[in-house]
This record gives structure tokens, C-alpha cells and sequence, in this order.
């Protein structure tokens, strides 16, 4: 099981951050540009979590050197049914410095937008305190 999985599964929100690079790039389901950087990612990340409705991975996919991952999860949000998937690039020293979320069906990303979009001045507060 990846380090990130564990971190995310047992709500580590110091571990997440701590795995991830200075320069992560971070690409939204549901935002036209990524975000870049540990501050806003680990922020958005923690808005994430608190808008999710029982969150499980259900599968790993990881490369034959694990640097590259597909973490499929499911959960709910608003009442809504998501399935997603996380995928991670992994740098030298083995933090992320690219994570990329998709979701489907169409109705809960929508519903995970408006979700973060009430998180929004939260996330921007938590990011420029780190």
C-alpha cells in the first residue's frame, strides 16, 4: 500500500503534506488550472476531506517503479455517488510533484465543485498561514 494511501485512509493530514514536494503541481477535476505548490495543495487536499462523505480507496495501480500511481477511489458528496481516481508522480526523493484528481459521474463533480467552492476561503486561509 503507498504511503499517500495510508496517510489519506487514516486522516494524517501532517502526513500528506509532508509527502508532498515543495513544487507539486496539483490538477483539479474541477478547476481549469492546476495549483502549484505544497501550501495550496495540502490545503486543498484537507478541504477534500472535509467535504467527503465516507472516502475509501478501492484500488491501486502503481508502475514497476513505483513511480507513477493510480489510487481509484469512491465516496460520496452531497448526497452524490463519486468515483475518482488519484494519480501521482513521485520525484527522487519520493514526494509528489504531480497529482492530478478525475471524477465521474458528471452530477458529482458538480456536486464536489460547489462542495469546494463553499471550502474556497478556508483553503485560501489555511495556504497563506503555512
Amino acid at each position: 500500500m503507498s504511503a499517500f494511501r495510508k496517510a489519506v485512509e487514516s486522516g494524517d493530514h501532517a502526513g500528506i503534506e509532508d509527502l508532498l514536494a515543495e513544487g507539486v503541481r496539483f490538477t483539479s477535476p474541477v478547476a481549469f488550472r492546476p495549483y502549484e505548490g505544497r501550501a495550496i495543495t495540502a490545503a486543498i487536499l484537507r478541504g477534500v476531506l472535509r467535504v467527503f462523505t465516507d472516502f475509501h480507496y478501492v484500488r491501486e495501480i502503481i508502475s514497476p517503479d513505483g513511480r507513477d500511481q493510480a489510487l481509484l477511489f469512491r465516496t460520496w458528496v452531497d448526497g452524490k455517488e463519486v468515483h475518482g481516481c488519484d494519480f501521482l508522480h513521485l520525484d527522487d526523493e519520493g514526494r509528489i510533484d504531480d497529482f492530478m484528481v478525475m471524477v465521474r459521474p458528471l452530477s458529482a463533480a458538480q456536486a464536489l465543485a460547489a462542495a469546494m467552492g463553499a471550502q474556497f476561503e478556508q483553503i485560501a486561509r489555511e495556504a497563506a498561514e503555512s
